[in-house]
């Protein structure tokens, strides 16, 4: 993560001061690896707040300015038929949680028959060779903590989700869009609601917000242009959650997780289609300099979003004290199941950011040199719905 020097230097410190400095340096690296001070200059901010004063693992609601513009228009026009009919599948896609799925289920999450996640997810042979040995009880109970620890992003995320979307549907200039924008304001809130639910009630375990997804939830709640806020939250955080809830639902082999993830895929199916609707043709008509900024945010926050999945909240009440940072996040990324998770995020992402003409010649390079250029070619969210989705992940399964 850093120098070979600096590193000799601070592996004659204690363990703990160590890992406070692998932290410092992380979090300078993600900012120095952004290239464009424009992008800079709008993540900053909020990598400060998230990435060095953890704003968001504070114990005390985060206060967040915003900036946006509301539009209104007092003719009400019908100005965007794929929104309208969009919308009107919003409206026949609605469900009652209380209602659609069985909460009476028990759920054990130590039971081999109904496993939270797959046999092998975990790399605990990678773990031995690190020092770390655990017994069979152990092994499941890090399985346990790493689902819930998923489980508690993918709710943080529908908290910025909710907010983004009451926002988009205020500063959204198609008035069939802010006619959509509701239905997703009421999903994301149901969204909320239900992992919430699962987490509290059947789990019963909440890690606090990754700082990664603190900083883009952050910097979206506070950007004024409507446009960024459809590409962070529609294209991007919503994009890749879509791929994380396929991946989930695939492996995972208890119901009432897997009925729940059924559910939010169909929801999230169509708000990505959305943000691809309002992208696609708004691209094309802003200046040069607009659209590579809006190139180069889209790139480093896909990078930023990989390092969400490093998992440091488990790390920290495992690990913290007995293995280095450093080697915990070689573990986390090399463990099978994490990068599963990765690859199919992305797979559902760089179709988007391609449909909306956000990769270009000049970034593909940048593409290539990260692994991502191998997802260009998969269906954007336009041309798979939620039926579509489960179907190809039951057929995968």
């Amino acid at each position: 993560m850093f120098g070979d020097r600096t590193k000799k230097l601070t592996s004659m410190l204690p363990l703990r001061m160590q890992n406070q400095m692998d932290g410092w340096f992380e979090a300078l690296q993600v900012l120095m690896e952004v290239r464009d001070p424009r992008v800079l200059a709008s993540l900053a901010p909020s990598g400060i707040r998230g990435l060095v004063f953890q704003r968001g693992k504070q114990g005390v609601p985060t206060q967040t300015r915003a900036h946006h513009s509301a539009h209104f228009d007092w003719s009400y026009p019908s100005d965007n038929p794929e929104m309208r009919a969009l919308y009107t599948r919003a409206k026949t896609g609605q469900w009652n949680s209380d209602t659609t799925l069985a909460w009476g289920t028990s759920v054990d999450p130590y039971d081999p028959a109904t496993p939270l996640l797959p046999e092998g997810f975990l790399d605990f042979d990678a773990l031995e060779r690190l020092g770390i040995t655990l017994d069979a009880k152990e092994r499941q109970r890090l399985v346990h903590s790493v689902a819930s620890w998923m489980l508690s992003q993918f709710l943080h995320g529908e908290q910025g989700a909710l907010f983004a979307a009451a926002q988009v549907t205020e500063a959204v200039q198609f008035f069939d869009g802010k006619l959509y924008g509701a239905t997703q304001v009421m999903d994301e809130g149901r969204h909320v609601e239900v992992f919430h639910r699962y987490l509290d009630t059947k789990l019963e375990k909440l890690y606090q917000v990754n700082d990664n997804l603190f900083v883009i939830i952050d910097a979206l709640m506070a950007d004024s242009r409507w446009d960024m806020k459809f590409l962070g939250m529609q294209i991007m955080v919503e994009g890749l959650a879509l791929g994380a809830f396929g991946t989930l639902y695939k492996q995972t082999k208890e119901p009432l997780l897997k009925d729940l993830l059924r559910y939010v895929i169909q929801d999230e199916a169509r708000h990505v289609h959305y943000g691809v609707l309002a992208l696609r043709d708004h691209m094309k008509v802003l200046s040069d300099s607009e659209k590579r900024e809006r190139e180069d945010w889209a790139f480093e926050v896909a990078l930023l979003m990989r390092n969400r999945f490093l998992a440091y909240e488990v790390y920290e009440e495992w690990f913290e004290g007995i293995l280095p940072r450093d080697k915990w996040r070689e573990f986390v990324t090399h463990t099978p199941g994490m990068h599963q998770f990765r690859q199919t995020m992305f797979s559902r992402l760089v179709p988007n950011l391609r449909e909306i003409g956000l990769v270009t010649p000049r970034l593909l390079p940048r593409y290539e040199k990260v692994g991502l250029l191998q997802y260009m070619g998969g269906l954007s969210a336009d041309r798979l719905d939620g039926d579509g989705m489960i179907a190809e992940l039951d057929h995968a399964a």
